[in-house]
């Protein structure tokens, strides 16, 4: 089966392509010859969500999926939540992000927060949705140089490293992202 993912960012497509199986073909928006960055208008991860993958079917016709996350933290009303990947403004810088986070928390007793991934997934022109969420707490400095985005502040619950101190199968272990995934193969797997 092969399934067009409706991103640019190659991170995501790797920590994916890590965890479906072989009979899933994951061809990105590049191998599709599709060069268009997506807006994600919406408040909500879902919205977000859909109207990648609903572009992405009305362009080409073919089975395809997308998602969108969030960091979620509790002391901010949820935020940066659905804003995530612009935190600090344009254009979306990780460091930017991340200093702007912990400005916020500074002083603040209650860091916990969550990550939380949707993915639309449409498959033979209906749509399925599968949600991933992992609980952790914001850390008070950066520390690790792998992962992307808030991996380096976001410690998960039941480990004492931030994702971005983790490798790939470590971060896998605990991540958001897998745990959707894993709902969406599980669910194509039944098909």
């Amino acid at each position: 089966m092969q399934l067009i993912f409706a991103t640019n960012n190659q991170n995501k497509i790797n920590e994916i392509r890590k965890v479906v199986s072989e009979e899933i073909d994951i061809i990105t928006l590049k191998q599709a010859g599709i060069d268009i960055d997506i807006p994600e208008p919406y408040d909500t991860l879902q919205e977000n969500a859909a109207t990648k993958s609903k572009t992405i079917f009305e362009m080409t016709g073919k089975n395809c999926f997308s998602e969108d996350t969030g960091l979620e933290v509790n002391t901010l009303g949820g935020a940066p939540g659905v804003k995530s990947a612009r935190y600090a403004g344009e254009p979306a810088n990780d460091a930017g992000n991340i200093q702007k986070l912990l400005i916020e928390l500074h002083g603040q007793e209650d860091r916990s927060a969550q990550f939380r991934t949707v993915i639309s997934l449409i498959l033979d022109e209906k749509e399925y949705f599968f949600e991933g969420i992992c609980t952790g707490t914001i850390t008070t400095e950066a520390r690790g140089g792998n992962g992307f985005g808030y991996d380096p502040v976001f410690v998960p619950d039941g480990s004492d490293k931030t994702f971005a101190e983790m490798n790939m199968d470590e971060k896998n272990i605990f991540s958001h992202r897998k745990k959707a995934t894993k709902k969406l193969v599980d669910f194509l797997n039944k098909k």
